[in-house]
């Protein structure tokens, strides 16, 4: 009879179920079903995200007009910060993308997860392209003009013509039908590989303002209107890369100007 650690160990190598295990369901021994439970829960979570992997793909799939189309996702970063660029993306994917297996939308994972997952997309992807919007943009077209112009200079950036392009939310005007679809980075595989690029290249450049412009913490709040992030902003004012047009920066330079 093998002991628990050496059933343990030799689960830990398992992907799937094997008819040696069915066997273990019977062994009244507390530790082992424990670690059969284990493997269980995490076979079941990996099943899952594989499925939910394959819907995705058949998501995007669906939207093909021909067999073999091109089908690009387009996603964005950043509209709501007080501070830094909105930062778009637009992605095409191979057909099957089995290295992507967990992919998601990236508000999802950790930033960790998020920066490998970005290498992988650039890998494996047939064009991808990411387009910044600075904020003397966004202030001067407003936030939705600037993010649907910086979607379109995305898709337009790649350097294959997609033959079909699935947005996030957006209506776009580009050289091919488009879809606008409601958490589109939840259901589409491209999409989602649009949110990483543009999340992950967002965060490089607050990252890099942060250097900049130390007592806002840009590497923390990604230029969001957080607690620390408004004290800073009372403290020190706004720079050169907040968004003149969102409160509270907007009625801080309104009563600067006032007290002149």
């Amino acid at each position: 009879m093998k002991t628990i650690k050496e059933i343990t160990e030799r689960l830990t190598h398992v992907k799937e179920p094997e008819s040696w295990m069915e066997v273990l369901a019977q062994d009244s021994r507390t530790g082992v079903q424990n670690a059969l439970s284990r493997w269980k829960r995490q076979y079941e979570k990996r099943k899952a995200i594989e499925h939910n992997h394959m819907l995705k793909e058949a998501f995007d799939r669906s939207y093909a007009p021909f067999e073999g189309a091109l089908i690009a996702g387009v996603d964005e970063a950043g509209r709501g910060p007080l501070a830094g660029p909105v930062v778009t993306a637009a992605v095409i994917l191979p057909r099957e993308t089995p290295e992507l297996i967990g992919l998601d939308d990236s508000k999802a994972i950790s930033k960790a997860e998020r920066e490998r997952l970005a290498e992988q997309i650039k890998s494996v992807a047939i064009a991808y392209s990411a387009h910044i919007q600075s904020a003397h943009m966004i202030d001067d077209m407003n936030i939705y003009a600037a993010t649907r112009d910086s979607m379109e200079q995305a898709v337009e950036g790649l350097t294959v013509n997609p033959d079909f392009v699935i947005v996030d939310a957006m209506k776009l005007a580009v050289n091919c039908p488009t879809e606008s679809v409601i958490k589109g980075d939840a259901l589409s595989l491209a999409v989602a590989a649009a949110s990483i690029i543009a999340k992950t290249t967002r965060d490089a450049i607050m990252d890099n303002l942060h250097n900049d412009f130390p007592m806002y913490n840009f590497k923390k709040n990604a230029g969001y209107g957080t607690g620390e992030h408004v004290l800073a902003l009372q403290t020190h004012g706004p720079c050169e890369h907040h968004r003149t047009t969102f409160e509270p920066v907007k009625s801080m330079l309104d009563g600067g100007r006032k007290n002149r």
